[in-house]
């Protein structure tokens, strides 16, 4: 047997505690945050077969900048989605929250994809939405599975409601950033759903209202950096 057989029995017969887990999963975001050309999607591009239309630079600025939104928004998805699931008790809802992380993923990247097509960048403070909604979703995470799953279903929910207002701002003619957005508000609403199938609990409203008002600091903020 060589050194490394060895070293992957050791790997894999190892016991990881949370933290093990908790470094893990920082380690593979903060790779997919410096290079999310290298991830591959599971799902075709929804822009794919659209055709692409000339906006004017005003347009062109502010589509930018909402889709630069909803990219810090799937970096914050991806961490919010793996904190909870290193917390949650049961095994089934782990594994049903890493589908939904694994679609996230593919939002993260088509965001990135248009973003790119319209010449920007996403947010230069990705690390730092991802650090918070890490935090946050520990925090949601330790209150039980019923609590976390409330947390989850009223972030998808608010989401679903930014992207309605994106669309309704998106020019007529860009059909390429529109299938974007329909899709992921598609994905959204079937993730909120299946949290409250699950058994989410009803979140207070002081809670909800503390959840909108951190969502519109952060929109505000990623539209322009």
């Amino acid at each position: 047997m060589n050194n490394r057989s060895a070293a992957e029995i050791a790997m894999k017969s190892r016991h990881y505690t949370a933290l093990d887990r908790g470094i893990m999963a920082l380690d593979s975001v903060f790779a997919d945050l410096v290079g999310t050309d290298s991830i591959r999607r599971k799902r075709p591009y929804p822009a794919a077969t659209c055709v692409t239309t000339d906006l004017e630079e005003q347009e062109r600025q502010h589509v930018s900048g909402l889709m630069r939104v909803n990219h810090a928004g799937e970096v914050a998805a991806q961490a919010l989605y793996k904190a909870q699931s290193l917390t949650a008790r049961d095994q089934e809802l782990k594994k049903s929250m890493q589908q939904s992380a694994d679609e996230e993923v593919d939002h993260l990247v088509w965001c990135k994809s248009r973003l790119k097509e319209l010449g920007d960048h996403p947010s230069y403070l990705d690390p730092v939405w991802y650090l918070g909604s890490f935090s946050i979703g520990l925090i949601a995470g330790c209150f039980g599975d019923k609590w976390n799953l409330g947390f989850l279903a009223e972030t998808e929910h608010q989401v679903v409601k930014h992207l309605d207002a994106h669309l309704a701002q998106l020019p007529e003619s860009d059909n390429r950033s529109r299938s974007i957005l329909e899709q992921m508000r598609e994905d959204e609403l079937h993730h909120a759903t299946t949290a409250e199938t699950a058994g989410a609990e009803e979140l207070p409203g002081r809670v909800k209202s503390l959840m909108n008002l951190t969502s519109k600091i952060m929109t505000k903020i990623a539209y322009r950096i």
